[in-house]
């Protein structure tokens, strides 16, 4: 898949349809998402008020995989534009007609800006849907926008561009560096709470530090 910068809008036709097109991996695409899935996995991920790099400063970020492999996220703060469903749906070449409501698009991070993530609420489930946490699932197929643009999809969705990645001990090494504290995943927090005021939210849920 083609890196792209998330916020080109000339990009985003592109991005969107090779990232939920039906077909199979490529070598630029991230990673299967639970290939093994363990550890952080299905924990939010939130920056420590000193975090050192600008790029994830004040994020809350869902790990939906952290394994031996290595781990991968998607930042759940940090929106930048909100789109109508129609518009989605005729990027992808498939028939807008009827489709109504929007979706806020956000930065999931520097990784991979051509891939494209469907994060929602896990009591709908489609072609291509895996559940990262309790209450919180994934899809990566057009379905998901379809469903949306019906009235008959998931109660809450974000569209998330781009992701997150650690190498194999990175996330770790940065955990114990007192850069990031992990809390339980909470769907309350991911869907229904401002952006401006997850990262604090989700700060004062911390049980634990790593």
């Amino acid at each position: 898949m083609p890196l792209r910068r998330f916020a080109e809008v000339g990009g985003l036709a592109a991005a969107l349809a090779l990232a939920l097109a039906p077909s199979g991996p490529t070598s630029e695409d991230p990673p299967p998402l639970l290939a093994r899935p363990g550890g952080l996995a299905g924990k939010l991920l939130v920056a420590r008020p000193g975090m050192g790099d600008p790029r994830f400063s004040h994020t809350v970020v869902l790990l939906v995989r952290h394994d031996a492999g290595g781990t991968l996220g998607l930042v759940v703060n940090r929106p930048f534009e909100e789109v109508p469903i129609a518009g989605l749906l005729r990027r992808l070449g498939l028939e807008p007609r009827g489709a109504r409501g929007s979706l806020r698009m956000h930065y999931g991070g520097p990784v991979a800006p051509g891939s494209v993530f469907v994060l929602h609420t896990a009591e709908w489930h489609g072609d291509g849907t895996e559940v990262v946490a309790r209450g919180i699932a994934l899809t990566r197929t057009p379905g998901v926008l379809r469903a949306l643009g019906a009235g008959t999809g998931p109660r809450r969705a974000l569209l998330v561009l781009s992701c997150s990645g650690w190498a194999p001990g990175q996330l770790e090494r940065e955990i114990r560096a007192g850069a990031w504290v992990a809390v339980p995943a909470d769907p309350a927090l991911v869907f229904d709470v401002e952006p401006d005021a997850k990262w604090e939210r989700a700060l004062v849920r911390r049980e634990f530090d790593l």
